[in-house]
């Protein structure tokens, strides 16, 4: 089996895993807030991990929206769990970790080809 292969075999059993994920959290309604959130994360990083161990390419984005994922929902958890007094909107921090990226990318890209000019 050659590398891609394996990696589409990989991408495929993680994006089953985030649906059963999501249907258990659609059937589950008692579930704790951020407990979603950190499983999307767990499945995110072991996709990574799988790669990493067969010698594949890891991916930055799914790796980054995986410990991103991780992070809200441990933060979502304890907010909960703990009682914390802040609140967090998923769709203003997805659109300034993309926004991000979109910058990081862009910037480290048209650097290196400023050096090579």
């Amino acid at each position: 089996m050659n590398t891609q292969t394996i990696n589409r075999y990989f991408e495929t059993i993680a994006w089953g895993a985030l649906f059963v994920w999501w249907g258990i959290l659609e059937l589950v309604k008692g579930l704790p807030n951020g407990v979603g959130a950190i499983g999307i994360g767990l499945i995110l990083i072991g996709l990574n991990v799988a790669r990493a161990l067969n010698r594949i390419p890891t991916s930055g984005f799914t790796t980054f929206l995986g410990l991103l994922a991780l992070v809200w929902g441990g933060l979502e958890l304890a907010r909960v769990t703990l009682g914390l007094p802040f609140e967090i909107s998923a769709f203003p921090i997805l659109l300034i970790v993309f926004g991000m990226l979109t910058l990081v990318r862009e910037l480290s890209g048209n650097k290196s080809q400023n050096q090579q000019a």
